[in-house]
């Protein structure tokens, strides 16, 4: 990949998971409205958390067209992403029996709680692979 078209995507890859984090959390928690969202896991996505996820999607937006260049914000980015993961493999052990029925009764909060950290290992690892790039620049 040429140095044009990498700053491209690193800046494309910030843009979508600016927008993850702010279109996830309204679309997850129903503009902030649906209780269940909040209860589930309220030590990660209380309110406050899920108005925090929307910052730091904003921080990656706010970030995306220089993140070719900031390495060490790209680590942040990476490192942050990690703890959600962590928190959601805990979240999943701890939880895993009750999606069955949670998918039953509200199958978008069931897919979010599926799939979060999923989605958050590969913005990880999309954040540490902009960090090596862009020490290498």
């Amino acid at each position: 990949m040429n140095q044009s078209a990498g700053n491209r995507f690193v800046f494309l890859g910030f843009i979508a998971a600016g927008f993850t984090n702010l279109l996830g959390m309204l679309a997850a928690s129903e503009f902030f409205t649906k209780t269940a969202f909040h209860s589930l896991s309220p030590n990660v996505f209380s309110e406050f958390g899920t108005f925090m996820v929307m910052v730091w999607g904003l921080a990656y937006l706010a970030a995306a067209k220089h993140a070719h260049n900031l390495p060490a914000l790209c680590f942040v980015f990476a490192f942050e992403k990690a703890i959600y993961v962590y928190t959601w493999v805990v979240w999943i052990q701890a939880n895993s029996d009750t999606l069955p029925a949670l998918q039953d009764s509200d199958p978008l909060l069931a897919l979010f709680y599926s799939g979060y950290g999923l989605i958050d290992l590969a913005y990880a690892l999309f954040f540490a692979w902009a960090g090596i790039r862009a020490l290498r620049n």
